[in-house]
Parts: structure tokens; sequence; C-alpha cells
């Protein structure tokens, strides 16, 4: 990773890692968190009304997404999850909810004050069937093929190797498994100075892909039937965007040859049996970045 690369990994920690700060010291005052202000684009009022209602108040809170992943990615009783940069576990918490105790959800985050505040969540929600695990969105700490369903609430503008990202999407989805994904997107005409000129990194606009590049990053790591629809403006020419695509139910092959080298996690590591969990084949491969 380049310097600049590092740099910006740690400015984007920081904001999030304030950001968790700033909810938990909320909480502990006599009128409860309070929302972590952005504008009318980002926030918890994406969600509606009755599943905030569902939620301990922090997750609502500390939500900091340009969309609802999980209205729309049509999750299913016994499915397993992978929400990517969870944050709060606001996305991670309602599909645990969708997916029911039979199904999993996994939370991956970078930011210790962000796991923190999410495990406090969980207890508060009584969640039995979410498990949050500290690492990046470009090495994730899972197995391959063992995730239903990848979502994400505008994450991945904000990792400087997104090739990298997807070819982790594609390697732990199981074959035939899909991505129900909110990001915010730049129209193709755009430069990326022009994009940083409409707003910082750490804002999630500098660092969007344009509709063509986000199509094109998700083809080279196998994904098909590639949907990117914009929902609504989020600066001049820039949208937040629901990101919808699947992996073919018949592509082992591509794993191995999508799967990152730098993840601790390879195709060989999956669990072998139905009765095997993803922590067991983990904890026997020697798998588990922290």
């Amino acid at each position: 990773m380049s310097e600049q690369s590092t740099d910006l990994r740690e400015t984007v920690r920081q904001r999030y890692a304030a950001a968790a700060v700033q909810v938990t010291e909320g909480g502990t005052a006599c009128c409860g968190p309070q929302a972590i202000e952005v504008d009318d684009n980002f926030g918890g009022s994406l969600y509606a009304a009755d599943e905030r209602d569902t939620l301990p108040a922090e997750a609502v809170a500390a939500s900091l997404g340009c969309g609802n992943p999980t209205a729309v990615a049509d999750l299913n009783e016994g499915e397993r999850v992978l929400d990517l940069g969870s944050g709060g576990g606001i996305d991670a918490l309602l599909s645990a909810r969708r997916v029911g105790p039979t199904g999993k959800a996994y939370g991956l985050d970078m930011t210790e004050e962000m796991l923190a505040l999410a495990l406090a969540n969980q207890k508060k929600a009584s969640a039995t069937n979410v498990e949050f695990l500290k690492g990046t969105i470009e090495a994730i700490p899972l197995p391959a093929n063992t995730i239903d369903v990848v979502i994400s609430n505008c994450v991945i503008n904000l990792s400087t190797d997104k090739p990298a990202v997807f070819a982790e999407m594609f390697r732990t989805l199981a074959p035939g498994g899909r991505i129900g994904i909110s990001d915010v997107v730049a129209e193709d005409n755009l430069t990326a100075e022009q994009r940083a000129e409409r707003g910082d990194y750490v804002g999630c606009i500098a660092g969007a892909l344009s509709f063509a590049e986000y199509r094109q990053g998700l083809e080279a790591a196998g994904f098909t039937d590639i949907e990117i629809t914009p929902t609504h403006a989020v600066a001049d020419g820039m949208h937040s965007a629901i990101v919808r695509a699947i992996k073919p139910a018949t592509s082992e092959a591509l794993t191995s040859k999508n799967a990152t080298t730098d993840s601790c996690c390879t195709p060989a590591e999956q669990a072998t049996d139905s009765t095997t969990t993803v922590s067991e084949a983990k904890n026997a491969s020697g798998c588990g970045c922290s």
C-alpha cells in the first residue's frame, strides 16, 4: 500500500472512530445519543421508521450511510450475510432479523471504536445470530464460498484499493451468491479531479467510482447481472446508488483466480462439510485477521 493510501485509510479510521465516540458519549447523557449530522442524503433517516424503532438508538445514531442496503438485498430466512464496513451495526442487526435464527449476519469493520459500539448494540438488541469481525474490506477474514449475500452502506467508495474489495466479495460469496450495496457513484463525465472538487475523500465523494468504473470493476472480479441504479443526488453529478450483482453458480474456478494474494483466507480454507462453522474453519486454517 502506498504512503498516500495508508494516510487516507488512517484519515477514514480517525473520522469513524470519532463518530463512534460521539455516539457513545451522547448515549450516556440524559437525552440519549444524538445522530451524527451530515445532511439529509446520509444517515439513519434513510431507514423506515418501523426499522429504526426495532434497533438500539445508538445503532441508528451512528449510521453514516447513503442508503438502506437491507431494503434492496432481498434477504431470506437462513441466509448468511456479510456487511462490509458495519460501523455501529445498524445493517448487520437488521440483516440478522431478516435471516432469522437459522441464518447468520457478519459485520466487518476496521475501527475499534465502531466495533465496541456495535457489540454494545448487539447486546442491547439481544441478537444472537450476529458476529462482528475486525478487519479491512480489502482482506476479508472469512473463508471462500461461505456467504450468500454481501451488503455495504456507503463504504466501498472509501477504499483505496477497490479492485481488492471486489475480488474479496467474489471470493467469500458462495456460487450463486449476490451483492446488494448502497454506495456513492459519479456520473461518467466527471474526472477524478472534478469529484474531489465536490467533496473530500472521507466524506464519501472524492473516492467514488463512476458508473462505468464500478461496472468494469465488478466485471473484472467475475460478477454478472450487474445493475447500478441511482436513487438520489448527493452532490452535483454524484449519486447514491443501489448496486446489485451475482456470482455465477459455476464459479469455483473463478474464485481461486480472483482471491487476493494478501488475504488471510484462501479458498482452500473454507469449511469442508456442512457441519463445519465459519469460525471452526478459520481456526482450523489459522485464518482470522485482527
